[in-house]
């Protein structure tokens, strides 16, 4: 379908909490289409519906070669921790060492109302935690502890188009 363009703090679409798909619809099937032509880029390992201007709960992944979507993701598992490097498309340019879980498991479902799990450690924990938390209207910076929080959002400020 296409490859869509990225939404950036502080556009408010950012920070609302993402509507359920109730329905699977034409719509939605284009909106995976699209989440998956945006994603398959070298460097990216998630998407959110979001992300690009859709209030729905659905997320793509490029992780490790692998390419997927998810629908209505809940994230339903968590354990163990790291703490590493992280950024995000709608916070160019910043990285930032975030604390996140290291394993992490995730059930919604596909465009067929069948379940899927997706589970992982590393880089996949890291990224299911990422999209799950901008399907809740939050962004990794929220992560960050008080001072690198303010020099990242300072630093947005300086630096918006």
């Amino acid at each position: 379908m296409a490859i869509r363009e990225i939404r950036v703090v502080p556009d408010p679409v950012l920070r609302t909490p993402c509507d359920p798909i109730k329905e699977i619809t034409p719509a939605v099937h284009h909106l995976v289409q699209d989440l998956l032509d945006t994603v398959d880029d070298p460097g990216r390992a998630g998407l959110s519906a979001n992300q690009i201007g859709v209030g729905l709960r659905a997320f793509s992944y490029n992780i490790d070669g692998k390419i997927g979507y998810v629908l209505n993701p809940v994230l339903e598992e968590t354990s163990g921790e790291q703490y590493g490097d992280e950024g995000c498309l709608s916070v160019p340019g910043l990285w930032y060492k975030t604390r996140r879980a290291d394993y992490a498991r995730v059930r919604g479902i596909d465009l067929d109302g069948k379940t899927v799990v997706l589970e992982g450690h590393g880089i996949m924990g890291r990224m299911l935690q990422h999209e799950t938390d901008h399907l809740d209207g939050h962004v990794y910076l929220d992560r960050l502890e008080k001072e690198e929080r303010r020099e990242a959002m300072r630093y947005m400020r300086n630096h918006r188009k």
